[in-house]
């Protein structure tokens, strides 16, 4: 399927979700939102789709956000999807892993695409903030409460209380970047990334992020492991759960099917 502001590349179990508005430096605007949130509805639901990465088209930018220029014009007004800002932010049932691919700029809802994803990859010329205070507005596609929960609220509050941009290197000493790399290897160190990850059991990876987010909600370690997961009882009643173990005393590499 073609789309128009976004592409969609398809390798093997990986999907490389593309938003595609370099001449509004990936700004997003209400017809953009509704495409990724297609696209993103049929990666949750496609059972060969294991991981994907999502980056921005152009080398300027990665997403400067909400496509305010759009709105300036009078045109059709944001709306609010189910599954929030790119078809992502808000969907917080979606077990399978994301990477972002940060190259450029990455501001207000660009960041916050970036933070609602579970690596940040970041080209040498990447840079983040959370700006809208600067336009009376404010981080609500899940940006003023992630950045707190991944990198301390002091951390967190000295970037959105002045809208300051940090750059790529500042974002991985305060942790929410993974890995800065130069901008033309970008795309190949997040695949490698991908790679990584789909070497483990799909059912494996999709519990441990399920778990691991869910145990967010809980104050202590013991009581986040007191819990009862639907994912875990996912898991040990998987194929995975016995190929993993024959593969491993069959000294060969695992043949997962992710159920």
């Amino acid at each position: 399927m073609n789309y128009e502001f976004s592409t969609l590349k398809k390798r093997d179990n990986l999907w490389i979700v593309t938003l595609n508005r370099p001449e509004r430096m990936n700004a997003l605007h209400a017809p953009a939102h509704l495409e990724l949130e297609k696209i993103f509805n049929d990666f949750q639901e496609d059972s060969n789709a294991w991981v994907a990465i999502i980056t921005g088209a152009g080398e300027k930018a990665f997403s400067a956000g909400n496509d305010l220029k759009y709105q300036a014009e009078g045109k059709r007004p944001l709306e609010r999807n189910p599954s929030g800002f790119a078809g992502i932010t808000s969907r917080f049932d979606l077990h399978k892993p994301v990477i972002a691919a940060v190259n450029g700029v990455a501001m207000g809802g660009g960041f916050e695409i970036a933070l609602a994803c579970d690596i940040i990859i970041a080209s040498e010329n990447a840079n983040f903030a959370l700006p809208e205070p600067k336009v009376g507005l404010a981080a609500l596609a899940g940006g003023i409460h992630r950045l707190p929960r991944q990198i301390g609220m002091k951390r967190a509050m000295g970037m959105m209380l002045t809208g300051r941009v940090v750059s790529a290197f500042e974002g991985k000493e305060l942790g929410f970047v993974n890995e800065v790399v130069d901008q033309k290897y970008l795309l190949d160190k997040s695949i490698e990334w991908a790679e990584m990850i789909m070497e483990c059991s799909p059912v494996s990876i999709r519990t441990t992020k399920e778990v691991a987010y869910s145990g967010l909600n809980y104050a202590s370690i013991d009581e986040a492991m007191s819990q009862k997961y639907e994912a875990i009882k996912s898991l040990v009643t998987s194929e995975d759960f016995i190929e993993g173990p024959l593969a491993f005393s069959e000294k060969r590499k695992p043949k997962w099917k992710g159920k």
